[in-house]
């Protein structure tokens, strides 16, 4: 019996999965840590279908400028802000407050 081929989403979340609480990345690093094609879309697209999942802490993926562009998917408008201020993360204004400090780039943190 041949292996189960993952598709370009199970790779994504097994990414987002391994964000630590209290950080946050974007949809570019994970694109260019996975080598995705599409690259950030392809990320959003998975994110976007993530957001019913509870093993996939999808409250962790910003856009590229800390803004919570994916907050619309979640039960409520505030939920994404609110999951990552219990993480410590500090939001206003729908955006990540020293997003340089708390950014985790899979390609630094993570070795293939």
């Amino acid at each position: 019996m041949k292996p189960e081929k993952l598709n370009y989403f199970d790779l994504v979340y097994q990414v987002v999965r391994l964000i630590p609480s209290g950080r946050v990345t974007n949809y570019g690093a994970i694109a260019h840590y996975l080598g995705i094609k599409s690259g950030a879309r392809m990320v959003g697209y998975a994110m976007n279908a993530a957001h019913t999942m509870a093993d996939v802490p999808a409250h962790r993926v910003v856009n590229s400028q800390g803004l919570l562009t994916g907050k619309g998917h979640f039960s409520t408008s505030t939920e994404m802000q609110e999951l990552l201020e219990k993480e410590g993360v500090k939001v206003v204004k729908d955006k990540v407050q020293n997003f340089e400090k708390v950014f985790w780039n899979p390609e630094v943190e993570l070795v293939l």
